[in-house]
């Protein structure tokens, strides 16, 4: 007689619960992506210092049209809480202080990928567009490529465009906004 396995997947309130009572750090490394806690990979120097530079080369070309959160949560549902490498949610004046970002709040996402690169592609992706994420750019270190994914839905996004150096990414909720490829990838 075969025996049925199931998994326990956790809220987010249990996810939080784990923080206070001290099962999970503050220093812990993982995120919450479909009711699992998914231990993130540690961040090399090359992925650092390129959130690092994109999230300066973002700032100052929106200078206070939206708050550019690095590697901080995003609240996708009841089971999901994934920390991309940058996030341009709407301006706020409370920064968020009370709760994280939704996705109705999200105007871009960017995820750079080196060592998690399938995991960006084939986890975050299709739970980023499931929520309504309109855009996701995951900045593909190994092939030194921006990946632009657009127009989401449930069964993923709908328009994926592969971006090079020498070309220029415009972002759908700020179209007036132009960035090099090559400020990205250097």
């Amino acid at each position: 007689m075969a025996v049925q396995l199931s998994r326990h997947l956790f809220t987010v309130d249990d996810y939080y619960r784990m923080a206070e009572s001290g099962i999970l750090r503050e220093d812990d490394r993982v995120e919450l992506i479909d009711g699992e806690i998914i231990e993130m990979a540690p961040i090399g120097s090359g992925h650092a210092g390129t959130v690092d530079e994109f999230g300066d080369i973002i700032r100052t070309l929106l200078d206070g049209v939206a708050i550019v959160r690095s590697q901080n949560p995003i609240r996708l549902g009841h089971r999901s809480e994934p920390e991309p490498d940058l996030a341009l949610v709407t301006r706020r004046p409370d920064y968020y202080r009370g709760d994280h970002p939704r996705p109705a709040d999200v105007l871009l996402l960017i995820e750079v990928a080196e060592s998690s690169l399938e995991y960006d592609q084939q986890t975050k992706a299709p739970l980023y567009a499931r929520a309504g994420i309109p855009e996701l750019w995951i900045v593909n270190l190994i092939d030194r490529v921006i990946e632009v994914y657009r127009e989401p839905s449930p069964e993923g996004y709908q328009s994926v465009r592969i971006m090079r150096r020498g070309e220029t990414i415009q972002p759908v909720s700020f179209p007036d906004l132009s960035i090099a490829v090559n400020d990205v990838l250097i």
